[in-house]
Formats: structure tokens, sequence, C-alpha cells
């Protein structure tokens, strides 16, 4: 299955991919030329976005109540669980529409409170183009990372990265994209080679701490098995770690 297939059979994909579309075509259309120079900032916005969003949403310590614990594991526990999975690469529908709509009414909220004439097409720059375009490149990235493919120099490179954070250290290297990783060395979520060589594999990484017999994470792998195509086998294999 090529990636394209894989990637784009996914419906936020898909949907977000043709938001930036219509993005692209409504300022061909009518945004002032200058606005177009306000799309590296949506760029920008959006690999800080992708950091924080990996970092202090989908790492939250696990929710005691299941339903919670349920929207978390598919969210990203899931995805550390069964990182081979392709359906569980990629950010969920219910939480990329929410950011693109609400990124883009907040952007163009305050825009407009400035007093910019151009505020819609300022939001539309920055949120569904620029940032957009930076969502849809860390989706290809992050799957990528995950395949086994040939894969170019900067594919390779992220590989490199990622598989630290999910084999090494679940603490470190939260970004994906290419360039990413300048912001974890200015958070201090980065591994640098020395350390990493002394660095053991923490207990339970794929579980992101929890033993993999959590009760919350049973519940939760028999609720998804279906949706997922996970198999009997994968699961009793999760559960023993």
């Amino acid at each position: 299955m090529s990636r394209i297939k894989i990637m784009f059979g996914h419906a936020g994909v898909s949907l977000m991919a043709l938001a930036a579309v219509v993005a692209f075509v409504a300022m061909l259309w009518g945004a002032p030329l200058w606005c177009w120079a306000l799309v590296p900032l949506g760029v920008a916005a959006q690999m800080l976005n992708e950091y924080n969003l990996h970092r202090h949403v989908f790492h939250l310590a696990p929710p005691k109540r299941q339903w919670a614990f349920d929207l978390l594991y598919r969210a990203h526990y899931g995805h550390h669980d069964f990182p081979t999975n392709h359906g569980l690469f990629f950010v969920p529908l219910w939480v990329a529409l929410p950011m693109l709509v609400g990124n883009f009414l907040l952007v163009w909220g305050i825009v407009a409170l400035l007093g910019f004439e151009a505020s819609i097409w300022i939001a539309t720059a920055i949120v569904p183009l620029g940032g957009v375009l930076t969502f849809l490149g860390y989706e290809w990235f992050h799957m990528t990372a995950h395949l086994t493919v040939p894969k170019t120099a900067v594919e390779r490179h992220v590989t490199r990265l990622h598989n630290q954070h999910h084999f090494r250290d679940f603490n470190k290297w939260f970004h994906v994209s290419p360039g990413g990783e300048i912001i974890d060395r200015a958070m201090g979520t980065d591994i640098n080679t020395e350390a990493l060589k002394q660095q053991q594999r923490i207990a339970f990484i794929r579980t992101l701490g929890m033993r993999p017999d959590d009760p919350r994470l049973l519940a939760a792998r028999a609720r998804f098995a279906g949706k997922y195509g996970l198999s009997e086998a994968e699961v009793a294999r999760a559960a023993r770690g």
C-alpha cells in the first residue's frame, strides 16, 4: 500500500488537505499580495503547536475514568501501544477539525480587533494555508517514520529521532517535522548523542509508563481492536509487555 493511499485514506488528513486547497484558491481569488508573505508565520505557529500538543496534551497523565482514557488512547496512547498500526498513525478528525476552526477564529478575531481590514485573508494565510500545509507535512513524515519503505535523507533523520521517542524515552523528542528538533533542544526535551549511549530503555515504554496489563489499557484495546484490525494475538502480546 502506497504512502499516499495510507495517508489520504484517513478522513482527518483528507479534510485538512481540502481545507488547504480551498484556502489556496481563495487566496488566489481575493487576498492582497502582501498576505502571502504571512504563510511562513503559519508554518512557524504550527511547528510550535505540534510540539505543545504532543508534549502537553497527548502525553497527559492517564485519566482514571475509562471514557476519558479511551479518548486519550485513541488520540495518542494507542499509537505508542501499537506503533505500526496504520489506523493509529494520524491525528483524529475530532482533534484536527476543532483546532483548525478554533485557531482560524482566534487569529481572525485578534487581527480584526487590531483594525486590519484584510483580517480574514491574514487568518487564511496563517491558519488553513501555512498551518495546515505544515500539519500535512507532519502527518507525512510521522507516517513515514513508522513504515519500512525507502526513505530520503531527511526522512531517515526524522525516523532516527522519532524512534528515540518511541523506543528510548517517551519524554524526549516530541517533534516530528523536519527542523522541529530545534524546539526540542530549546525546551530541553532532546537527547544528545553521548546521553543516548548511556540511557537505558525505560520500563513499559510502549504504554508510556503504565503497566501493560493496566485495566484501562485492557479495556481500551478491547474497545478499539475491531476498528483498527488488531488481532487477538497482538492484543494479548501488548498486555504482556
